[in-house]
């Protein structure tokens, strides 16, 4: 008689835990990189593992930003320059790997076995660390809010799988 008391007052609690975490809103969370000297901010549950560049394979007849092919925990992951990609850095810096850059895999749910070559991790950043400020027009479709800190650093927010998704991103041959 005593454990099945125990059972609902268990099954009680559970199912109050449970209405509460529905009922919570969830705060947003982003990984925070500088690129470029840019900043941006990949959403949490877009971005995968953090890798140290290590041993870039270079293809040959590829975009300036396309970095080669590393082998990331045994699979081959396509790297592109995010700074090159975006314009804002003309080459891939001859050693890559020297400069404290990081490698930021994509989230394998995307399909897209692809990290991003960013220069540094500035940690991570919540909602209520920033504020939102108006995003210009003309703007790719991956670009999304734009943010500052209490800094005054300006970030601006990359939807990953928007950008997996772009014909772009995508084609990564030398025209």
């Amino acid at each position: 008689m005593a454990q099945r008391e125990a059972l609902r007052e268990l099954q009680a609690r559970l199912a109050d835990r449970m209405q509460a975490a529905r009922s919570e809103q969830r705060a947003t969370g982003w990984l925070a990189v500088e690129a470029g000297g840019c900043g941006f901010l990949f959403p949490l549950d877009q971005a995968g593992e953090i890798f140290a560049v290590s041993e870039l394979r270079p293809l040959a007849h590829t975009r300036p930003w396309f970095c080669g092919v590393a082998n990331l925990r045994g699979g081959l992951h396509g790297v592109v320059d995010l700074a090159v990609f975006l314009g804002l850095r003309a080459q891939v810096p001859a050693e890559p790997g020297r400069d404290g850059a990081r490698l930021v895999a994509l989230n394998p749910l995307f399909g897209a076995l692809c990290a991003l070559r960013v220069d540094r991790l500035a940690g991570l950043r919540q909602a209520g660390q920033l504020s939102a400020e108006p995003a210009p027009e003309g703007r790719p479709p991956f670009a999304r809010g734009i943010w500052r800190d209490t800094q005054g650093q300006r970030w601006q927010e990359i939807d990953l799988a928007e950008l997996a998704a772009q014909e772009q991103f995508l084609s990564i041959a030398a025209a």
